[in-house]
């Protein structure tokens, strides 16, 4: 009797052998109980769902951490709040920009003379934040603590930053009329009275804009009605012509 030759297309292997370690895995997990989410022994942001005691093999979204003790469905949580123990191993990182190192969690400034700026990520996308009060931002704790708690090295002052306008802190200690120091002083804005300046900690130049119908006053450091600002008092009357004029 003549051997028949068994042809298996090489499609059918490919996928046999990428199907083949993740059973292996998930076969080499025993779940605990037969219900319920348990963490990988050696990978901090893996875990595994158990139904019936077949184990599902899962990841938290990069940046988070699995956390065994959160009684809620989700117990993927920030690296911070979660003890991994000797679960060091993490998955790639996936983040795509110097803000946003992985696609969640809270980042220190990728300039590191920079230490009282952070960056909040969501998802990849970054929502820049600030520490007040001379604070740096530490993020074994995710958030701002004193400097020698913090202990970052080479952390610089943002004094003398200029704005794209040329706007720069003044040197001044500004005082209120109580003769106390005001921490975060305010500036008229020199061409628009609907805008103005303020410093971080007298020396980080940021611009501010007054809600909608206000303008800046200057005695009150804040914005009130154009009717209390003289030099501003006609500041909308006068925008208003102006767009009609451009119809």
């Amino acid at each position: 009797m003549g051997c028949k030759v068994l042809r298996t297309p090489v499609a059918a292997l490919v996928v046999i052998v990428l199907l083949v370690p993740a059973a292996i895995v998930e076969a080499q997990f025993k779940c605990p109980k037969n219900r319920g989410q348990f963490e990988d022994p050696i990978q901090c942001d893996k875990y595994y769902v158990c139904e019936d005691g077949e184990a599902t093999e899962k990841i938290c979204p990069d940046g988070l951490v699995f956390d065994p003790s959160i009684k809620l469905i989700n117990k993927c949580d920030q690296p911070f709040n979660v003890d991994c123990g000797e679960r060091f191993e993490l998955q790639p990182a996936q983040g795509t920009t110097d803000y946003c190192p992985r696609k969640n969690g809270f980042f220190s400034h990728p300039d590191p003379s920079i230490c009282n700026i952070f960056y909040s990520c969501i998802n990849g996308e970054e929502l820049e934040m600030s520490c007040t009060g001379g604070l740096h931002f530490d993020e074994k704790s995710g958030t701002c603590v004193w400097p020698d708690v913090a202990a970052r090295e080479g952390c610089g002052s943002n004094a003398n930053k200029k704005l794209n306008d040329g706007f720069q802190c003044p040197k001044e200690t500004r005082y209120d009329k109580n003769g106390q120091v005001i921490t975060h002083p305010n500036y008229p804005h020199p061409t628009d009275c609907s805008r103005f300046y303020y410093c971080l900690n007298g020396i980080e130049p940021r611009l501010g804009q007054c809600d909608a119908k206000l303008v800046y006053n200057e005695d009150q450091q804040r914005c009130d009605d154009p009717e209390n600002v003289p030099e501003c008092k006609d500041w909308y009357k006068e925008e208003e012509g102006n767009a009609k004029n451009r119809r």
